[in-house]
């Protein structure tokens, strides 16, 4: 893998449609899916059923009661890149087309997620989510934990009304999600390989709903099982790969380009790829990893604790270690893709499985 950005690399002009959605201000591209804003005629067909998601979404957590209301509408509002969805109907158009169904799966992928936003702010007591405040320091844990109960319902409600398969998915993907919280939870058994362990919970938390989106869009739009499959196993690979891209930007990015301050994770205590590869440096008898566990391990409560043991923990070679396990994810998830026939939207989901590990945020 390069480290060339993906698009970073193609000379040709931007099309009129890639002007127009660079100074969109509502729904746009993730980074890694240049090269759908290029192409004339995918790039507006992508773009109109982003915007039917989101009108969607809209509607999807618009409740009666005034308290649900505003709670679910709460992350909603506060924005995001919609990856999900928008992996659900590059899959369906590879597979065959997007169709209204599809367009269904897509809006349930961004509530799936959002669901468990609510949750994960809860059990990490995160103060900020996506720039706003996080539900449960507005309205308590227990409002917090029942708005995304409230909207999983919403989108089991909705994805019962896609066929048998579409609903084992959505059972099975929360399944693998609670799972993972459960593993992260619990932690390792005490004969457990550490990374081994870390890996099957990211499966659990990232890659299966990532891998969800893609089984969504290719079966409901007709594909060939064979062809569902490779996408299935794009989506976990390229899942894990972006959360491992994660681990590593939380102590390599600046707070200015990610959004949050760096090492936040090693202050809350989360087990990230760096921070487990160095704690095995340590028991490998490397000394400078041990001054660093020491360090990762102390009070990291002020800001300069933490600044110490986030330089420390990024300058030393597990860091680097870190970024090639994650590269080696992407290479796999874009391997995969080999079988599919040579289209844009193919060459945009490589582009996406670069892109997630070469990012600041």
């Amino acid at each position: 893998m390069t480290d060339t950005h993906p698009g970073q690399h193609d000379d040709q002009p931007e099309s009129a449609f890639a002007q127009a959605l660079a100074g969109s201000e509502d729904t746009h591209l993730p980074s890694g899916f240049e090269l759908i804003a290029r192409d004339e005629e995918l790039g507006p067909k992508i773009l109109r059923s982003l915007g039917e998601v989101e009108e969607r979404l809209d509607r999807a957590v618009h409740y009666t009661d005034a308290l649900a209301d505003v709670a679910a509408r709460h992350l909603l509002e506060a924005g995001g890149k919609r990856v999900r969805p928008l992996l659900t109907l590059l899959a369906a158009e590879i597979s065959g087309g997007i169709n209204d169904d599809t367009i269904e799966a897509a809006v349930v992928t961004e509530l799936t997620h959002l669901a468990t936003l609510y949750h994960d702010d809860v059990m990490d007591d995160a103060s900020k989510r996506r720039g706003a405040d996080a539900a449960h320091t507005i309205w308590g844990n227990s409002v917090a934990i029942l708005t995304g109960d409230l909207i999983f319902s919403r989108a089991s409600l909705m994805v019962s009304d896609l066929g048998a398969r579409a609903l084992a998915v959505q059972a099975r993907t929360f399944e693998r999600l609670v799972l993972g919280q459960l593993y992260e939870t619990a932690g390792a058994n005490p004969d457990e390989d550490q990374l081994a362990h870390y890996i099957k919970v990211i499966e659990g938390k990232t890659g299966s709903l990532i891998a969800a989106a893609c089984e969504y869009g290719s079966h409901l739009a007709g594909a060939e099982e064979q062809t569902v499959q490779t996408l299935i196993r794009y989506g976990e690979l390229v899942g894990v790969a972006f959360q491992l891209a994660d681990d590593v930007i939380d102590v390599t990015g600046s707070r200015q380009t990610s959004g949050k301050t760096p090492g936040t994770d090693l202050r809350e205590g989360v087990p990230t790829l760096p921070s487990i590869l160095v704690r095995k440096a340590a028991e490998d008898g490397d000394e400078e990893a041990r001054r660093i566990v020491d360090l990762i391990e102390a009070d990291l409560s002020s800001d300069e604790a933490l600044a110490r043991a986030v330089e420390a923990l990024g300058a030393h070679p597990a860091t680097n270690t870190a970024w090639a396990i994650a590269y080696r994810w992407a290479d796999d998830a874009i391997r995969t893709l080999e079988p599919l026939p040579e289209t844009t939207v193919k060459q945009a989901l490589k582009s996406f499985a670069e892109a997630v590990v070469h990012r600041d945020s």
